[in-house]
């Protein structure tokens, strides 16, 4: 007599709670029960809460600063592991160490290989991701690593816009490629800025690549961060003549004082995800939730199907 698999289960990491809950509602089950206890130097102990024998486990959470949170979900993977799990699958909306995937200057770490190693000795037998920092990232893992796209989130939307004179812009020479993805799908121009930086997060010059003089531009970035390339590419653009500036980024670090950057500058929206949860609300800033995305990807890949076709481009 064949013995039934069992259903899987998705628990959520403590500071993605809220995205796990829409993930679990889209998927159609509820959050699984794990609790997590605090000792009082800071240490932490997660315990999942029900039997997960047999089972494909997902665990939802965002790996963005401090690093407590990839320590959560390092120490929940591993109780997965542990508890028996037939599968366990990370999901990661925000993959973070991403921006340090190379040695960009002697006696540096290339941190993003050393988490994706981190993450396969807990025990994750794949990995679920939205928009690296870096494509190539996919390959410091050795297990299979499902690389999902925010413009399947973003483009309905800019669509729905209708800007005419439509261009799209990349605020640095590495995001190219992505602008020109974008660009194509579109039919629209697009400019690349070109910047030069004293040191990380710090800005000395940019130079606009292109000409965006009576255009709607789309500003289009993996994350945001302090959000200085974003306000200042805003300002150069519309010194230089375009009618509107907006920008999509997928991940809403927005550290220091970037909220106030974006109030104080000529863009006229910042659209993200929720792979992070914002800290405070801004007129300026339209979140727009992934997980819809992230909730069909991991049906198929509970069912074995083919994930495809949720790559608009």
């Amino acid at each position: 007599m064949a013995i039934p698999t069992p259903e899987p289960k998705i628990f959520a990491c403590s500071q993605s709670q809220v995205l796990a809950e829409k993930i679990a509602n889209d998927f159609g089950m509820p959050l699984g029960n794990v609790i997590t206890s605090h000792y009082s130097d800071g240490e932490f102990q997660p315990s999942f809460e029900e039997s997960v024998r047999g089972s494909r486990v997902f665990i939802i959470g965002s790996t963005f600063p401090n690093s407590d949170n990839l320590m959560e979900m390092l120490l929940m993977i591993d109780a997965a592991k542990r508890a028996s799990a037939r599968h366990v699958t990370a999901v990661l909306p925000y993959f973070g160490w991403a921006r340090q995937d190379r040695k960009d200057k002697p006696r540096v770490p290339i941190a993003a290989k050393l988490v994706a190693k981190m993450l396969e000795t807990a025990g994750a037998t794949r990995i679920i991701t939205m928009d690296l920092h870096a494509d190539q990232i996919q390959g410091f893992f050795e297990k299979p690593v499902d690389h999902l796209f925010a413009s399947t989130v973003f483009l309905p939307y800019l669509r729905s816009l209708n800007l005419e004179n439509l261009t799209i812009a990349s605020p640095d020479m590495g995001g190219s490629k992505r602008a020109y993805a974008y660009s194509k799908f579109l039919e629209s121009d697009v400019v690349i800025c070109y910047k030069q930086r004293e040191k990380a997060n710090v800005i000395s010059h940019m130079e606009l690549i292109g000409d965006v003089t009576g255009k709607n531009v789309v500003l289009v970035d993996d994350m945001v961060d302090t959000a200085g390339t974003l306000t200042k590419a805003a300002d150069v653009m519309m010194e230089r003549g375009a009618l509107s500036v907006r920008a999509i980024c997928t991940h809403a670090i927005l550290s220091g004082n970037a909220y106030e950057k974006i109030e104080n500058s000529k863009l006229e929206e910042l659209i993200v995800t929720d792979s992070i949860p914002l800290k405070q609300e801004s007129k300026k800033i339209r979140v727009l939730t992934c997980s819809k995305l992230v909730a069909d990807v991991m049906i198929r890949v509970n069912t074995n199907r083919s994930i495809s076709s949720k790559f608009l481009m």
